[in-house]
C-alpha cells in the first residue's frame, strides 16, 4: 500500500476494494484523489481474478465533494473535466461497480454514487447536492445523476440543496438499497459474492447493455458540462461563496 496515494487497493477473493482515503479534506474530489482513483480502477480491471469493484471510505465521510480551495486557487476548468472522466471510467469499467457508504455524501460526491450500478448504504448516512447554496449547480454530476434519480427527487435535492437520508435516496433512485449500520459489511459481502459468481465476459456484456444510453451521454455532453461547471466556478457569486465557507 503506497502511503501517498490518497486511494488504496486490496484484491482478495475476486472483490477489488478501493479505499477513499483523504482525511485532511474529508475525502474531497481533489485532483489527486480523482486522479488515484482512475488509476485503482484501471488496476482493479487489468486483474484478471477480479468480478467486481467495490468503492468505500475510510474515516466518517464517504465523500465532501469538490475541493473548494483547490477550486478557489486554481479554478475548475481541469477539475471539472477529470469529474466526467471519472463518471466515465466508472460507468464503462468492465466489472460491477458497487459504492458502499458508511458515513455522508455532499455534492460532487453524489456523482461516484450515481455512477455506480449498486449502491449499498447505511441507514444513518445523509446526502446533500449543496452546490445551489455556494451559487454552483450539480452540473458535471448531473451526466449521471439525473438519468439515476426521479424527476421530482432530483428537483427536490438539486434546487434546495437540503440534507435527505438514505431512505429518501433510495426512493429518488440514486442508492439501491440501505440497510442497517451493522448491517452494511454483510449485505456488501453477500452482493460482492453474488457478482463474483459472473465470468469477466458475462458481467462485461450485461454491464455494457445497461449502461449504453448512460456512456453515449457522457460522450456527448460531457464537455459541454464540464465547461458549465468550470464558468460556474469562475464566476464572482460562487468565489465569494466559496471563500466564505472555507473561512468557518
Amino acid at each position: 500500500m503506497d502511503s501517498d496515494q490518497l486511494v488504496h487497493l486490496e484484491v482478495a477473493n475476486a472483490v477489488a476494494t478501493l479505499t477513499l482515503d483523504s482525511p485532511a479534506n474529508r475525502n474531497a474530489l481533489s485532483r489527486q484523489l480523482i486522479g488515484d482513483l482512475r488509476a485503482q480502477l484501471a488496476a482493479a480491471a487489468s486483474h484478471p481474478s477480479v468480478r467486481v469493484a467495490v468503492i468505500r471510505s475510510a474515516g466518517p465521510v464517504f465523500c465532501s465533494g469538490a475541493d473548494l480551495r483547490e477550486a478557489v486557487a486554481d479554478g475548475m476548468e481541469q477539475g471539472a473535466r477529470d469529474m466526467v472522466a471519472l463518471q466515465r471510467a466508472i460507468v464503462a469499467l468492465e466489472v460491477p461497480v458497487l459504492v458502499r457508504l458508511d458515513g455522508p455524501v455532499r455534492a460532487g460526491g453524489l456523482g461516484i454514487v450515481a455512477a455506480a450500478d449498486v449502491v449499498v448504504a447505511a441507514e444513518s448516512v445523509t446526502f446533500a447536492l449543496t452546490e445551489v447554496r455556494l451559487g454552483l449547480a450539480a452540473a458535471a454530476i448531473s451526466l449521471t445523476l439525473l438519468p439515476r434519480m426521479s424527476p421530482r427527487g432530483a428537483a427536490l435535492t438539486v434546487l434546495s440543496g437540503a440534507p435527505f437520508g438514505a431512505r429518501e435516496a433510495v426512493e429518488y433512485g440514486l442508492v439501491t438499497t440501505a440497510v442497517a449500520d451493522d448491517a452494511v459489511e454483510g449485505a456488501v459481502a453477500s452482493l460482492a459474492a453474488e457478482f463474483a459468481q459472473a465470468t469477466r465476459q458475462g458481467a462485461r456484456e450485461a454491464k455494457g447493455l445497461l449502461n449504453a444510453e448512460l456512456l453515449a451521454r457522457i460522450d456527448t455532453h460531457g464537455e459541454q458540462v464540464a465547461a458549465h461547471s468550470a464558468r460556474l466556478f469562475a464566476s464572482p457569486e460562487a468565489r465569494a461563496a466559496m471563500s466564505t465557507f472555507l473561512r468557518r
